[in-house]
């Protein structure tokens, strides 16, 4: 039973997906018993998982799964084994080590729009596909139109991608839907909303003004991620309305 569990309600709770940046696996326990109950995915960022002892990471997946939680590489991890032609040693690999989702994305490689399909098309034979649109550097990024990533937010839907996810780096500032202090840029936010199911969509927002800003314009329900383990629990309050930001929300 929760503390003050007379005001505990049940809610339609939006996807929570955490930034794994190498947690110890000591932590990683401990932390998954304290708040697992509201993390959906965790992402072992970008190439983080290469560089950790594979039993270590097969352990964090197991453990996660007690949870009910999904785990998968960062997208930057299929990028560079992509670009260095290690695609099906990659799957092969992911396959051993227990992951059950991938991530496709494009971030610091070039895919052109059939081939990020193809590959999608490929993936989703053998696991669950998250995709992201966008790029890490912030200047090529820019180039990209909110055209441009609507055709690819819904490309990737098409092709068997089950959410799309926008990029929002761990910084969250002057990138995707993001201006250079980290404010939400409505107009290009709300012509995705236009073209594009909400439901599909994970917001990375690192930040927690603009997690507050999602929860105040979707609702609870909204998915966010790029969180960091230690913000689990205050977007829990967030999303509940137990914080000033979105006080009485629920």
């Amino acid at each position: 039973m929760k503390a003050f569990d007379f005001i505990n309600t049940n809610y339609d709770r939006g996807l929570t997906v955490v930034l794994d940046k190498g947690l110890p696996l000591k932590y990683f326990k401990d932390y998954l018993r304290f708040c697992g109950e509201y993390i959906d995915y965790i992402k072992f960022g970008w190439g983080t998982s290469a560089v950790i002892d594979r039993d270590i990471v097969k352990e964090k997946i197991e453990i996660s799964k007690d949870y009910n939680i999904k785990v998968y590489p960062g997208g930057t991890l299929f990028e560079y084994c992509y670009f260095k032609g290690k695609f099906e040693e990659f799957l092969n690999e992911c396959n051993s080590l227990g992951f059950e989702v991938l991530e496709v994305s494009d971030g610091s490689i070039n895919l052109d729009i059939d081939e990020r399909k193809n590959i999608i098309e490929r993936v989703k034979e053998e696991f669950e596909v998250l995709t992201e649109v966008g790029k890490k550097n912030p200047k090529k990024d820019a180039k990209l139109t909110i055209k441009d990533r609507i055709e690819l937010i819904k490309s990737d839907l098409s092709a068997g991608a089950k959410y799309v996810i926008l990029e929002g780096r761990e910084s969250g500032k002057g990138i995707g839907i993001y201006d250079k202090n980290g404010n939400v840029k409505n107009d290009e936010l709300n012509e995705i909303i236009k073209n594009v199911d909400i439901d599909k969509l994970i917001f990375e927002a690192p930040q927690k003004s603009q997690q507050a800003q999602f929860i105040l314009k979707f609702g609870s329900s909204v998915n966010l991620g790029n969180i960091p383990y230690d913000e689990v629990i205050s977007l829990e309050t967030l999303r509940r309305g137990l914080r000033g930001d979105t006080f009485g929300i629920i």
